[in-house]
């Protein structure tokens, strides 16, 4: 068993996730479902047998510094790979997330319109959120693929690490990955501004130094793209905020209402056929109205504003599970296991 074997398979099972764990033969993830694979048990010297193929010697010493490690792979005719190489309970072991090759189009996403209008927009903040494997890449991978084909930018993506590949197009694409490129999230945002860009993106807002330079960022003309792992839009609002101490708190939220575009929130669901997953989204635009409600700190009102809002392009969560039930594209059972508001779904 030689670890190109198991990437090979990985794509033609047309996989999103490859794990390799002691005792058990790799499992693939399709659909959203793990399968095991007709492998035999890996044995825990064969386990790191095989994860440490995959590394350089630069690799394994931080892997045996830091006990985790962050990297891309790319093998000749195969599709990218995201890798976490972990230990548990003493084993070497990995996840690999799969990274196609080519960057997915709005229309194979099926994502919302709005969703192109944002990556038009010339500068502010558009946050894209949800729990991990909700696809939060892929929608900023297409954002950016459309900027690229439509504007003459200078596009700078700090990423850890660097999934879709952007070849230049109308725009300059510059992908720096963290720790091989750059140290950190926030230094690389330091420095970002003397590297004359027109838009940004942030692969992940993950402490409050990244927050802020995020938020400066957007505050000073430019267009900032970035994730973080909320489930919804006023969550993610209140995150942002919490981050801070309370003397800077209102200073935050002037910031954010005064710089934010949106936040799309999504979810992943199992199509009512059995095959593939459906892309469910919320969106928060920042009307005016939605930016006082930041201001004066009334996150709780946000939901009211959002279901009124459709003519601005919002809706919640709930709203998008209820279309999608109805089309007789995701089940009752589906949609129901993410719902917020269970009664209020109903009533939908």
């Amino acid at each position: 068993m030689e670890i190109k074997e198991l990437l090979n398979l990985t794509v033609e099972k047309n996989s999103s996730d490859l794990h390799l764990t002691e005792n058990e033969p790799p499992i693939i993830r399709i659909d959203g479902r793990l399968q095991r694979t007709s492998y035999p048990p890996i044995s825990k010297d064969e386990l790191k047998r095989l994860i440490y193929s995959m590394l350089t010697d630069m690799q394994k010493s931080e892997f045996e510094r830091e006990l985790e490690l962050d990297f891309s792979l790319a093998l000749p005719e195969l599709d990218r790979f995201r890798v976490n190489v972990h230990t548990q309970k003493g084993s070497v072991e990995a996840a690999l997330r799969r990274v196609p090759l080519e960057v997915p189009t709005f229309e194979q996403l099926m994502l919302p319109k709005i969703i192109e209008d944002l990556a038009r927009k010339p500068n502010g903040l558009v946050l894209v959120t949800g729990p991990t494997g909700a696809g939060k890449t892929t929608t900023l991978a297409a954002m950016l693929d459309l900027i690229n084909r439509e504007r003459e930018s200078i596009i700078i993506c700090i990423e850890d690490p660097i999934e879709f590949i952007h070849s230049n197009k109308k725009s300059i694409v510059k992908q720096r990955e963290v720790y091989s490129d750059t140290k950190s999230f926030a230094n690389a945002l330091r420095h970002v501004l003397r590297e004359d860009p027109n838009v940004i993106m942030v692969g992940e807002m993950r402490d409050l130094e990244t927050i802020s330079t995020t938020l400066t960022a957007a505050e000073t003309g430019h267009l900032v793209l970035a994730t973080l792992h909320t489930p919804n839009a006023p969550q993610t609002i209140q995150r942002i905020v919490d981050v801070f101490p309370p003397n800077q708190q209102i200073q935050i939220r002037l910031q954010l209402a005064d710089c934010l575009q949106a936040v799309v929130s999504q979810l992943l669901l199992p199509h009512i056929s059995g095959k593939g997953r459906v892309l469910a989204t919320e969106i928060l635009v920042a009307t005016p109205g939605i930016r006082n409600l930041i201001r004066e700190q009334e996150i709780e009102q946000i939901p009211t504003l959002m279901q009124t809002g459709a003519q601005f392009g919002m809706k919640t969560m709930d709203k998008s599970l209820k279309e999608l039930y109805k089309n007789n594209i995701i089940s009752l059972e589906s949609a129901m296991s993410k719902v917020k508001n269970v009664d209020e779904f109903r009533n939908l």
